[in-house]
Formats: structure tokens, sequence, C-alpha cells
């Protein structure tokens, strides 16, 4: 298996309602990202959407992409992995520069959730048997991981503002992003319940984008721009499907050890890492995967929040350009958007968002209720 580096990104901003067609988005960005690296063809695209079937009536979506792009006659395949279907996509398409099978490949994802109601779409992610048909959703199941938290651990209720005040911090700079608006700790602990115990505040928006970036092997990166970004590591990891089987609901499996088998592929410890680019759809899933990833010891992640640890300028930044809060979570484009963000941290091109120094970016995805984990690793 041969290294590979990031040579191109480009990403669209999200908007709570886009008035382009799918294929639109994700040929916009597909676009920008081979104009970042100075190319007009590639040998593969893996496009990365969830839900475009149901709510636009529309599958096959990566050779519409490619064709709305000018990509004919190459390979071009749709990947999904629930919610964390834009991290699958950049996995495919890393694997394929890997293994020599192409040597330019581009992922792509794309997301149009206000075409219509996304909540029952989303909880598809989950058992249809076994815990949809008795109406549990995505936001419910975080609601049970949530509470389960409380009640062990004894967390003050305003134990998790934190993870909302600095993904909208962060975002106020982000031209890309969805909420370009701060928040209180007053206003997150006032915003309405959407599903005891979690509030508006706590959870990622509906909203649609697209982000896209080129792979080329590292030997020759450098033939596309002079700020190639390394993909060090990508990995996944599953857990048992449903929350209600697992020994321990909050010790996220998937997370552990998809984290675990990067870092070995990478050779890194986890204090080598810069920041991380975490998968903050609601504020209890980032606390549990900084526990997971070994940030925080067990019913301490939120600790990383309530004493700005996770700022910018703290111990392990994270969602440092907005995150999937305040930037926006359209699913399929969601890990493609990190991507970029992590390129222009790691290339310090992120302007007033920029960190201090990054040498290593960490980069974890959560398909529906962390049944699903999938870590990158990326280096400068």
């Amino acid at each position: 298996m041969r290294s590979v580096s990031i040579v191109g990104i480009g990403q669209i901003p999200v908007q709570k309602q886009n008035p382009a067609s799918l294929r639109q988005m994700g040929a916009t960005a597909v676009l920008q990202a081979m104009d970042d690296a100075g190319i007009d063809k590639v040998d593969a695209l893996f496009a990365g959407n969830m839900i475009g079937d149901e709510l636009q009536g529309q599958k096959h979506l990566a050779t519409l992409v490619a064709d709305e792009a000018g990509l004919t006659g190459i390979e071009a395949l749709q990947v999904r992995a629930a919610t964390a279907t834009g991290a699958a996509a950049l996995r495919m398409a890393y694997l394929a520069v890997a293994s020599e099978e192409a040597d330019l490949a581009i992922a792509i994802g794309v997301e149009k959730m206000s075409s219509g109601p996304a909540t029952p779409a989303l909880a598809k992610a989950l058992d249809a048997e076994k815990e949809v048909a008795v109406g549990a959703n995505l936001i419910s199941k975080n609601a049970e991981l949530m509470q389960l938290y409380i009640e062990r651990y004894h967390m003050p209720a305003d134990g998790l503002v934190n993870f909302a005040v600095n993904a909208h911090n962060n975002a106020l700079a982000n031209e890309n992003a969805l909420f370009r608006k701060a928040v209180t700790p007053e206003e997150v602990s006032n915003s309405r319940i959407i599903y005891p115990p979690i509030r508006l505040l706590d959870c990622s928006p509906v909203c649609d984008g697209a982000a896209a970036v080129v792979l080329a092997p590292t030997s020759e990166a450098r033939a596309f721009t002079s700020t190639p970004v390394h993909i060090l590591a990508s990995s996944v990891a599953t857990d048992h499907f449903r929350i209600a089987d697992r020994k321990d609901p909050l010790m996220l499996a998937g997370g552990r050890l998809s984290a675990l088998r990067a870092a070995r592929r990478a050779n890194i410890n986890r204090n080598d890492v810069s920041f991380f680019e975490v998968h903050d759809a609601f504020s209890i899933m980032a606390c549990l995967l900084l526990e997971s990833t070994g940030y925080a010891r067990r019913g301490e992640g939120w600790r990383l929040a309530a004493e700005q640890r996770i700022w910018p300028e703290g111990d392990i930044p994270i969602a440092t350009m907005g995150g999937l809060k305040a930037r926006g979570h359209p699913i399929g484009a969601t890990a493609l958007y990190q991507t970029c963000e992590i390129v222009l941290q790691l290339t310090e091109k992120a302007g007033a968002n920029q960190i201090k120094n990054p040498k290593i970016g960490l980069l974890q995805s959560v398909g529906g209720a962390a049944s699903t984990v999938l870590t990158h690793i990326f280096g400068n």
C-alpha cells in the first residue's frame, strides 16, 4: 500500500436550504477541488449521500455527479455508512489510491436535508424492527445516552453547554458555516427541550451542503500543490448495532477501536494530536468520543468543555471551524467539510480560526448510534 495525500479541496457554504440540485451542488464542490489541485481529470470518484433517494428520489448519485462535472468514463461509486457516510467516501478514495487502483481520486459528499422530513429518514440508521418500530430515532437514542451519563456520573445540568459555545464561537469566522452567531452558556441551558434531556442547542441542524477532496499518491503530491496534507491512517470499527445490546452503552467501543487502529498505523500517540474534529452531532456524543479516544477519563469528558480545554488554545481543540453543531451537519458531506477544515489548519490557511503550529489532525465520524465509527489521521 502506498502513502496518500490530499492535494485539493472544495466546499460550498452550508445553507438551511440550497436552491441548487444535488447534482449541481456535488459538481460544484468537485470542480472546486479539482481546480484547487490544478487538474481536469481523475480516475475515480466516490460519493457520500445518505438520504437523497428518500428526499430527492435520486439513487445512483456518484455517476450523476461525475457526469454533471464532466467526468464521464471514470469509476464512480456511491458509498454509505449512515451518518458517517462522508468518512466512508473518504476511506474508499484513500483505499483506491493506496492500492494503486487509482492515481487521482475524489471523495465528494453532498446532502439536501431541507427537501422533506429528515428525522424519519435518519432514523433508518437504527434497527428498523427493534428500535424504529417502537418510535426511536437518533435524537431519542442520544437522549438515552445523555440521561444515563447524568445518572451515572452526576454531571451538573450545565456540564455540556460549552460544547455548543465553543462550536459557535469557532464558526464566527468560517464563511462556509451555517450559524455564524455566538451563543452564551445561558442560551444553551435555556434553549427548548427537543427530547429530554437534550435541548435544541445540544443538536446539530438540518441543512444542505457539499464538500470534496482530491487524493493523490504522496510520492507525486507536490506536483499538484506545495502544501499537501498526508493521510497517515484510515480505519473503521463497529460495535453492537443496538445500544441496548452493549455491555456498557457509555463506552463507544467502535470509537475506541478505530482510534487505536489508526494510531498504530500512523505510529502516533494521542498526545501528538494537535486538534480533533469530533462528531459533535450531539454534545453528549462529542463528550463520549473524547472519553473513548482517551482524552478524558470515563465520566470526565464534560470537564474538558467546562474547563475550556477544547477551546482553540486549549489542550485538545475540537470543532475548530464550528463543527457539526455550528458549521452544520449535511450528513453525506459532513466528514468532507471536516477534512477540508483539517487541510486548512495543517497548511496554516485557517485565517482567524488558525490554531498554533498544528502538526497532526484527528477526525472521527459516527454512523448511527455509534454502531460504526471511522477514524482518519492527517499530518503536514
